[in-house]
């Protein structure tokens, strides 16, 4: 069960506790609970499903501004200090706040190439891999059709928000 429990929280308290879910995008929680919260969704993987299922009912404006809001991969926003915690966690548990002056270069260059192709940021799950899967998975993404690549990093932020459903369960 989550905690705090969605089916107990007014929506002031949901929005709160669960509006940072999607990366600056309140609107997914907002909308779930608009929907009606039930006793279900006290688990991680039906509030995950709930929240999927919104941000795959939004229009494509939404959908774009959703990946928009995710931060490049060991870039400015990471150097700077400027990420949201849960990113920074995420992308210290990959190792990328360690990377080597090679491998930041490299990071640099495929975020602005990735960014410049697509409109949007190089998005993945990091939680479990290390910076050397992180860089394979940009390289072979970066020559995928963009349709291919909105759909992936769509798959990714929606993986990215059940991980973090988990771990407010403890789990």
């Amino acid at each position: 069960m989550l905690s705090p429990r969605p089916s107990t929280l007014g929506r002031a308290a949901f929005v709160a506790a669960y509006g940072g879910i999607y990366e600056h995008s309140p609107w997914v929680a907002e909308a779930v609970y608009d929907a009606g919260i039930g006793a279900g969704d006290d688990a991680a993987p039906a509030l995950a499903g709930r929240m999927a299922q919104v941000v795959d009912a939004a229009d494509g404006n939404a959908k774009l501004a959703l990946l928009r809001a995710h931060p490049e991969l060991a870039g400015r926003l990471a150097v700077a200090g400027n990420l949201t915690a849960d990113s920074t966690a995420e992308q210290a548990s990959a190792g990328l706040d360690r990377c080597t002056p090679e491998e930041f270069a490299e990071f640099h260059a495929l975020n602005a190439r990735y960014t410049a192709r697509f409109g949007f940021p190089f998005i993945v799950a990091v939680r479990g891999l290390t910076r050397q899967d992180i860089l394979e998975a940009f390289r072979s993404r970066a020559g995928n059709g963009r349709e291919t690549e909105f759909a992936t990093a769509l798959r990714q932020v929606h993986r990215i928000a059940r991980l973090r459903l988990e771990a407010m369960q403890g789990g």
